[in-house]
Protein backbone atom coordinates (compact mmCIF):
# COMPACT_ATOMS: atom_id res chain seq x y z
CA UNK A 1 0.00 0.00 0.00
CA UNK A 2 1.29 3.62 -0.77
CA UNK A 3 0.06 6.81 0.57
CA UNK A 4 -2.76 7.56 -1.41
CA UNK A 5 -3.96 4.48 -0.50
CA UNK A 6 -4.06 5.36 3.21
CA UNK A 7 -5.13 8.69 2.56
CA UNK A 8 -8.11 7.81 0.60
CA UNK A 9 -8.83 4.96 3.22
CA UNK A 10 -8.89 7.90 6.31
CA UNK A 11 -11.21 9.76 3.98
CA UNK A 12 -13.74 6.57 3.48
CA UNK A 13 -13.67 6.65 7.23
CA UNK A 14 -14.30 10.48 7.65
CA UNK A 15 -17.28 10.18 5.15
CA UNK A 16 -18.81 7.23 6.71
CA UNK A 17 -18.74 8.52 10.21
CA UNK A 18 -20.99 11.48 8.51
CA UNK A 19 -23.30 9.13 6.91
CA UNK A 20 -26.65 10.61 8.46
CA UNK A 21 -28.88 8.03 10.07
CA UNK A 22 -29.92 6.70 13.82
CA UNK A 23 -26.39 6.26 15.02
CA UNK A 24 -25.10 9.34 13.70
CA UNK A 25 -27.87 11.26 16.06
CA UNK A 26 -27.87 8.81 18.84
CA UNK A 27 -23.84 9.40 19.13
CA UNK A 28 -24.55 13.15 18.92
CA UNK A 29 -27.88 12.71 21.91
CA UNK A 30 -25.90 10.33 23.87
CA UNK A 31 -22.99 12.41 24.23
CA UNK A 32 -25.07 15.88 25.12
CA UNK A 33 -27.32 13.90 27.76
CA UNK A 34 -24.94 11.36 29.20
CA UNK A 35 -21.26 13.12 28.91
CA UNK A 36 -18.12 12.01 26.27
CA UNK A 37 -17.19 8.19 27.65
CA UNK A 38 -20.75 7.25 27.90
CA UNK A 39 -20.67 8.32 24.34
CA UNK A 40 -17.51 6.64 23.30
CA UNK A 41 -18.76 3.63 24.71
CA UNK A 42 -21.58 3.74 22.54
CA UNK A 43 -19.29 4.09 19.76
CA UNK A 44 -17.29 1.57 20.26
CA UNK A 45 -20.03 -0.58 20.10
CA UNK A 46 -20.87 1.21 16.71
CA UNK A 47 -17.75 0.30 15.69
CA UNK A 48 -17.38 -3.41 16.70
CA UNK A 49 -20.83 -3.82 14.32
CA UNK A 50 -19.14 -2.12 11.18
CA UNK A 51 -15.87 -4.51 12.01
CA UNK A 52 -18.53 -7.25 12.23
CA UNK A 53 -19.83 -6.73 8.54
CA UNK A 54 -16.67 -5.83 6.96
CA UNK A 55 -15.56 -9.43 8.06
CA UNK A 56 -19.10 -10.53 6.72
CA UNK A 57 -18.24 -8.55 3.91
CA UNK A 58 -14.82 -9.45 3.10
CA UNK A 59 -15.28 -13.31 3.28
CA UNK A 60 -18.56 -13.26 1.96
CA UNK A 61 -17.39 -11.74 -1.53
CA UNK A 62 -13.43 -13.09 -1.10
CA UNK A 63 -14.21 -15.90 -3.74
CA UNK A 64 -16.10 -13.97 -6.16
CA UNK A 65 -13.53 -10.94 -6.12
CA UNK A 66 -10.72 -13.70 -6.66
CA UNK A 67 -12.15 -14.39 -9.94
CA UNK A 68 -13.23 -11.77 -11.53
CA UNK A 69 -11.04 -9.24 -9.92
CA UNK A 70 -9.11 -8.33 -13.43
CA UNK A 71 -12.46 -8.22 -15.07
CA UNK A 72 -12.68 -4.67 -16.28
CA UNK A 73 -16.60 -5.39 -15.58
CA UNK A 74 -16.00 -5.48 -12.22
CA UNK A 75 -15.12 -1.35 -11.84
CA UNK A 76 -18.18 -0.84 -14.24
CA UNK A 77 -20.73 -2.25 -11.50
CA UNK A 78 -19.09 -1.19 -8.73
CA UNK A 79 -19.52 2.48 -10.28
CA UNK A 80 -23.44 1.21 -10.75
CA UNK A 81 -23.30 0.58 -6.78
CA UNK A 82 -21.90 4.22 -6.28
CA UNK A 83 -24.44 5.77 -8.17
CA UNK A 84 -27.23 4.12 -6.85
CA UNK A 85 -26.39 4.28 -3.58
CA UNK A 86 -25.64 8.10 -4.27
CA UNK A 87 -29.09 8.72 -6.22
CA UNK A 88 -30.92 7.26 -3.04
CA UNK A 89 -28.96 9.47 -0.54
CA UNK A 90 -29.47 12.42 -2.85
CA UNK A 91 -33.28 11.73 -3.14
CA UNK A 92 -34.05 10.72 0.76
CA UNK A 93 -36.53 12.96 2.11
CA UNK A 94 -36.34 11.96 5.66
CA UNK A 95 -35.29 14.98 7.66
CA UNK A 96 -33.82 15.58 11.43
CA UNK A 97 -37.09 15.07 13.00
CA UNK A 98 -37.30 12.13 11.59
CA UNK A 99 -34.10 10.43 12.35
CA UNK A 100 -34.01 11.73 16.12
CA UNK A 101 -37.44 9.79 16.10
CA UNK A 102 -35.58 6.47 14.57
CA UNK A 103 -32.47 7.04 16.98
CA UNK A 104 -34.73 7.51 20.32
CA UNK A 105 -36.43 3.88 19.71
CA UNK A 106 -33.24 3.42 21.79
CA UNK A 107 -33.49 4.84 25.16
CA UNK A 108 -30.33 5.76 26.73
CA UNK A 109 -30.65 4.42 30.31
CA UNK A 110 -30.96 6.97 33.26
CA UNK A 111 -27.55 5.63 35.22
CA UNK A 112 -24.38 5.45 32.85
CA UNK A 113 -23.76 1.43 32.04
CA UNK A 114 -21.25 1.44 29.81
CA UNK A 115 -21.98 -2.15 28.79
CA UNK A 116 -25.47 -1.62 28.16
CA UNK A 117 -24.22 1.74 26.08
CA UNK A 118 -21.90 -0.58 23.93
CA UNK A 119 -24.42 -3.18 23.17
CA UNK A 120 -27.11 -0.70 22.18
CA UNK A 121 -24.32 0.67 19.72
CA UNK A 122 -23.82 -2.74 18.15
CA UNK A 123 -27.02 -3.70 17.71
CA UNK A 124 -28.46 -0.16 16.57
CA UNK A 125 -25.78 -0.45 14.20
CA UNK A 126 -25.93 -4.31 13.04
CA UNK A 127 -29.72 -3.88 12.72
CA UNK A 128 -28.76 -1.54 9.71
CA UNK A 129 -28.81 -3.52 6.45
CA UNK A 130 -27.88 -0.48 4.42
CA UNK A 131 -24.67 -0.57 6.51
CA UNK A 132 -23.79 -4.11 5.71
CA UNK A 133 -24.10 -2.93 1.74
CA UNK A 134 -22.36 0.43 1.91
CA UNK A 135 -19.09 -2.17 3.22
CA UNK A 136 -19.86 -4.79 0.65
CA UNK A 137 -19.26 -1.59 -2.04
CA UNK A 138 -16.50 -0.85 -0.94
CA UNK A 139 -14.75 -4.13 -0.68
CA UNK A 140 -16.15 -4.46 -4.09
CA UNK A 141 -14.28 -1.10 -5.32
CA UNK A 142 -11.39 -1.52 -3.32
CA UNK A 143 -10.69 -5.33 -3.22
CA UNK A 144 -9.15 -6.16 -6.55
CA UNK A 145 -7.33 -2.36 -6.60
CA UNK A 146 -5.39 -4.01 -4.14
CA UNK A 147 -4.90 -7.30 -5.63
CA UNK A 148 -7.31 -8.98 -2.93
CA UNK A 149 -3.75 -9.07 -1.30
CA UNK A 150 -5.19 -10.08 2.66
CA UNK A 151 -2.10 -7.54 4.18
CA UNK A 152 -3.02 -4.47 1.85
CA UNK A 153 -6.97 -5.08 2.61
CA UNK A 154 -6.23 -5.72 6.71
CA UNK A 155 -4.19 -2.12 6.69
CA UNK A 156 -6.72 -0.71 4.91
CA UNK A 157 -9.66 -0.97 6.65
CA UNK A 158 -7.79 -0.54 9.92
CA UNK A 159 -6.90 3.01 8.44
CA UNK A 160 -10.08 3.05 7.38
CA UNK A 161 -11.45 2.51 11.29
CA UNK A 162 -9.29 4.90 12.55
CA UNK A 163 -10.26 7.50 9.98
CA UNK A 164 -13.82 6.74 11.26
CA UNK A 165 -12.62 6.82 15.10
CA UNK A 166 -10.87 10.40 15.14
CA UNK A 167 -13.69 11.95 13.14
CA UNK A 168 -16.47 10.18 15.54
CA UNK A 169 -14.16 11.98 18.44
CA UNK A 170 -14.90 14.73 17.08
CA UNK A 171 -18.51 14.76 16.85
CA UNK A 172 -18.61 13.92 20.67
CA UNK A 173 -15.96 17.15 21.69
CA UNK A 174 -18.03 19.38 19.44
CA UNK A 175 -21.38 17.86 20.42
CA UNK A 176 -23.57 20.94 21.57
CA UNK A 177 -22.28 22.81 18.44
CA UNK A 178 -23.26 20.18 16.25
CA UNK A 179 -26.71 20.39 17.78
CA UNK A 180 -27.50 23.65 17.69
CA UNK A 181 -25.88 23.63 13.54
CA UNK A 182 -28.23 20.35 12.59
CA UNK A 183 -31.23 22.17 11.34
CA UNK A 184 -33.65 20.19 9.27
CA UNK A 185 -32.59 22.34 6.16
CA UNK A 186 -28.70 21.68 6.73
CA UNK A 187 -29.46 18.10 7.14
CA UNK A 188 -30.99 17.93 3.73
CA UNK A 189 -28.18 19.86 2.46
CA UNK A 190 -25.55 17.95 3.72
CA UNK A 191 -27.31 14.20 2.14
CA UNK A 192 -27.54 15.75 -1.30
CA UNK A 193 -23.94 17.02 -0.48
CA UNK A 194 -22.89 13.22 0.01
CA UNK A 195 -25.70 12.22 -2.49
CA UNK A 196 -23.46 14.15 -5.54
CA UNK A 197 -20.43 13.08 -3.84
CA UNK A 198 -21.14 9.21 -4.47
CA UNK A 199 -22.35 9.58 -7.95
CA UNK A 200 -18.94 11.58 -9.54
CA UNK A 201 -17.08 8.84 -7.51
CA UNK A 202 -19.21 5.95 -9.26
CA UNK A 203 -19.20 7.97 -12.30
CA UNK A 204 -15.04 7.64 -12.30
CA UNK A 205 -14.94 4.22 -11.36
CA UNK A 206 -17.10 3.14 -14.33
CA UNK A 207 -14.52 5.23 -16.45
CA UNK A 208 -11.60 3.31 -14.81
CA UNK A 209 -13.39 0.23 -16.74
CA UNK A 210 -12.72 1.17 -19.96
CA UNK A 211 -9.64 4.12 -19.72
CA UNK A 212 -6.68 2.52 -19.56
CA UNK A 213 -4.68 2.95 -16.08
CA UNK A 214 -1.83 4.79 -18.45
CA UNK A 215 -4.62 7.60 -19.71
CA UNK A 216 -6.20 8.11 -15.98
CA UNK A 217 -2.44 8.66 -14.76
CA UNK A 218 -1.74 11.41 -17.69
CA UNK A 219 -5.43 12.68 -16.86
CA UNK A 220 -4.53 13.06 -12.94
CA UNK A 221 -0.85 14.18 -13.69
Amino acid sequence: MDFYDFKNAFFIGFFMAFMIGPVFFMLIQTSILKGARAAIAFDLGVILGDISFILIAYYGSKSLLEKIKDDPRLFFIGGLVLIIYGLITYFDKQNRKEALKSAQMVEVPVQNNYIKLFLKGFFLNFINVGVLAGWLGIIVVVGPTLDMNPTHIFWYFVTVIIGYIITDLGKILLAKQLKNKLTPIVIYRLKRIMGIILIVCGVFLMLKGFIPNEKIDELIH
